[in-house]
């Protein structure tokens, strides 16, 4: 049937009308960095409430995606900041033509399983541009926590939720390229709260984990496992909800009192078994000793007490990052944790004989970080490499 209405595009008179002319952008685009003979299009989408057009891109070859061009639905102008960079698909397509990604693609299967030469090492900046600097596939796992999205004040840092995920997006891609084949990418995530700004209006509850769940396939990785971190029942009182329904005891006021977080683990995208990791691992003896104990965590809801310091508004606990860093990795691996905070993933890492890299652009964070190393390592500290910030002085630490 004939459509009677106009459609959203028409509506608000955008420059770019239809899937059509957003495949015309995108690909005047691609051939301007001459990757059009190489990568093919997905659906492309139109996203009104942000006036942009998603544009997927497909490995020509596999039909795999990834990455995305986001075009300005008003000028269709080609938002760069906003759409996958070249050297990331480049990476992921691994040549630029048929014949050399084939071979590419051929070789990588059979490549030797590489040992990372990091050591450990502390970075202040932003996450996003210091992974750059890293060697390609020298992480062996990263676990973060990322800031949350405008829950208190100390973390206004975004002006939209889409901005908040646009970051999340960027980190994940560039955790890509680091990341060793076939390894994971785990995240302490939760619903956010964000209180209502007068009595007239209500508070809005974001389901940030399943957000991040779309980001995290987009991006080249696989979905493993969605473990619940619960914490004691009195845990979630200071977030106010319950109490009303706690009060009057009316229907449709009921509203649980959170006491769980998300950990969401997930694994580079690769044709090879988790068995390959293990078996082709070049240290049995590091594989074995990495062997866990028998009072494991049978199913996927952790008991754990959360943690709490003055010095930082949201940490993790040791305990749930000696876990992660336990069951995903093997000793002496290199753990990453772009969203580093105090360290706690550094500590962990440690305690559990691997290794660390830890990026913070607070630079409070980045001292107490330093500081914390000198418990953790003892004068070994002074081997630790710190990038944009001052090496670390073990004058001070005793023998």
């Amino acid at each position: 049937m004939p459509r009677n209405q106009p459609t959203a595009t028409a509506q608000r008179k955008y420059a770019v009308l239809d899937v059509q002319t957003a495949k015309s952008v995108a690909f005047v685009w691609l051939q301007s960095l001459r990757l059009d003979s190489v990568i093919a299009f997905g659906l492309p989408e139109v996203d009104d409430r942000y006036h942009v057009w998603r544009v997927p891109l497909l490995n020509n070859g596999s039909q795999d995606r990834i990455g995305e061009v986001v075009i300005d639905a008003w000028s269709s102008l080609v938002l760069q900041d906003k759409s996958t960079s070249t050297t990331t698909l480049e990476e992921r397509l691994l040549g630029r033509n048929g014949e050399t990604d084939s071979k590419a693609t051929a070789t990588h299967s059979k490549a030797a399983y590489q040992l990372s030469c990091l050591r450990n090492t502390i970075a202040l900046g932003d996450c996003e541009e210091v992974v750059q600097e890293l060697p390609a596939a020298s992480v062996d796992l990263v676990f973060t926590s990322p800031p949350y999205y405008n829950a208190r004040p100390e973390y206004a840092d975004f002006v939209t939720y889409e901005e908040y995920l646009l970051k999340i997006r960027k980190v994940i891609q560039s955790c890509h390229r680091v990341l060793g084949e076939g390894r994971f990418f785990v995240m302490n995530i939760s619903p956010v709260l964000v209180r209502r700004a007068n009595r007239n209006q209500s508070s809005q509850r974001i389901a940030v984990p399943f957000d991040a769940h779309r980001l995290f396939v987009e991006e080249g990785y696989d979905f493993i496992d969605d473990i619940i971190w619960e914490k004691p029942s009195g845990a979630g009182w200071a977030t106010g909800r319950g109490r009303r329904f706690a009060a009057d005891r009316n229907p449709l006021q009921y509203k649980p009192v959170p006491v769980t977080e998300y950990v969401l683990v997930y694994r580079k995208r690769t044709d090879k078994l988790i068995d390959w990791n293990i078996r082709a691992h070049p240290n049995q003896q590091l594989v074995k000793a990495s062997r866990i104990a028998d009072d494991y965590e049978r199913t996927n809801i952790w008991n754990i007490q959360p943690a709490h310091d003055d010095r930082h508004p949201a940490i993790f606990p040791v305990e749930l990052a000696e876990k992660v860093v336990g069951y995903y990795s093997f000793k002496e691996d290199v753990v990453m944790d772009p969203f580093a905070g105090m360290g706690t993933t550094g500590k962990a890492a440690v305690k559990t004989g691997r290794r660390f890299v830890l990026i913070e652009k607070e630079p409070r964070y980045v001292e107490i970080i330093c500081s914390e190393a000198k418990r953790w390592l003892g004068k070994d500290a002074s081997e630790v490499l710190t990038l944009n910030c001052p090496p670390i002085d073990t004058e001070d630490v005793l023998l």
